[in-house]
This record gives C-alpha cells, sequence and structure tokens, in this order.
C-alpha cells in the first residue's frame, strides 16, 4: 500500500492532537478536540495528489473516508481506480478491482497503528489517549486553528516527522504529512476543502487550498 495512502488512512483513522503548548487566546487543543469529536457513523470526502518522477504528471487521488462504526475506518477510492482499504480489529484489508484482497497485522505499520489510537482518541475528544502517542500544539482563532502533533514511538517518529492539521470552527479540512527523512509532503484536503480542489491540478494549488484558511487568521 503506498505511503501516502497509509499516512493519510491512518491519519483519518487517527487524528490527533499533542500535549504541547495550547492556544491561549485562541483555539486550545481541548477546544479543537470538542468541535470536532463525531460518533459513528460519519463520513467525508477527501482529494489526494501523489507526485512522482516517474509520473509525467501528479496522480489525483478522490474518494471518501468512512467511519461506519466506531471500530472501523474505511479509506475508499474512486478516481483513478476503485479500491477500499479497511482498518477494524487491529487488520488492514486491501481490496482491488480485479485482484484478489489482502490481509495484514496493524503492529506491520507503526504509523497506521498510531494514527488510528489517535483518530479514536479525536473522535471521542479523548485527550489523554493522544498525549500517549503525540506532543500537541495548537494554533490560530476558533474560525482558521491548526494542530501539529508530534509522533512519540520511535518507530513512527523514524518515518514522519510531525501531521499539521488545518481546520475552521468544527470542520478539519487538511491534513499534511512531513516525513522524517526525504521525501514530499503528503496533504490530503477533506470536507468543504476537497470540493473546492475539484479543478486544483498541481501540489502548490491544493498547498494554497489548504493553507488558505490559516493566512487570513
Amino acid at each position: 500500500m503506498p505511503r501516502t495512502a497509509l499516512l493519510a488512512l491512518s491519519l483519518i483513522a487517527s487524528t490527533p492532537l499533542f500535549a504541547a503548548p495550547d492556544a491561549v487566546d485562541g483555539a486550545s487543543t481541548q477546544w479543537i478536540l470538542a468541535r470536532l469529536a463525531r460518533p459513528a457513523p460519519m463520513r467525508t470526502a477527501f482529494v489526494e495528489l501523489r507526485d512522482s518522477p516517474l509520473l509525467k504528471a501528479p496522480l489525483r487521488i478522490e474518494g471518501e473516508y468512512r467511519r461506519p462504526t466506531d471500530d472501523t475506518l474505511v479509506r475508499e477510492v474512486r478516481s483513478p481506480y476503485p479500491e477500499t482499504t479497511t482498518i477494524r480489529s487491529g487488520t488492514v484489508s486491501i481490496a482491488r478491482a480485479g485482484k484478489s484482497p489482502r490481509s495484514f497485522s496493524l503492529s506491520r505499520v507503526p504509523e497506521l497503528a498510531g494514527l488510528q489510537a489517535s483518530f479514536g482518541a479525536l473522535l471521542s475528544g479523548d485527550r489523554q489517549l493522544l498525549d500517549q502517542h503525540y506532543r500537541v500544539a495548537s494554533s490560530g482563532s476558533h474560525q482558521h486553528w491548526t494542530l501539529t502533533l508530534t509522533p512519540k514511538d520511535a518507530a513512527f517518529a523514524a518515518k514522519v516527522r510531525d501531521i499539521t492539521l488545518y481546520g475552521r470552527g468544527a470542520e478539519l479540512r487538511c491534513i499534511e504529512t512531513t516525513p522524517a527523512g526525504k521525501g514530499e509532503v503528503q496533504r490530503t484536503l477533506l470536507a468543504g476543502a476537497a470540493h473546492a480542489a475539484a479543478t486544483a491540478a498541481t501540489a502548490t494549488e491544493l498547498a494554497t487550498l489548504c493553507h488558505q484558511d490559516s493566512a487570513h487568521q
């Protein structure tokens, strides 16, 4: 499974916050947690652009994240190919048209395991569980906030330097995952930002949509 897909999937399965300094006059971590907490079932559209030296142009990926039950996360890719990834009960299953489904333990992918744990914490508003996996820092206003998550687990941190979430009010609009080593920042636009990205064709355009709210703080 591509790293981008893993990180995005996990991310949505985890969306955590850390336990570092909270914004005093703006959006605190606790305030953001209270707004983002959502019971199952829930769903949100997503858009990604995946770049590679082997591609003539960035690959645009569109689909939907679903959380049908509290312990299940589904990432359904609809374009440019159909693929469904499901995380449930410590197992990751990947189904793609024309191929036999594949399954493997979540323990093989530390970034997915950590993200899934944080996602559950985020959607339930469990700050203590988030603090077990991340150092958390929040900034911005209630209208335009940013949440930065730094992994505490060594195996996870060896792959991911940090994860930054951008949102406004109760809407999580964008997730940026920065690799610990070489590699491009992985960007996933969600909800309203994903719809706004209908005509975005470059990584720069996607980054602008991801950051535009915070730029207006």
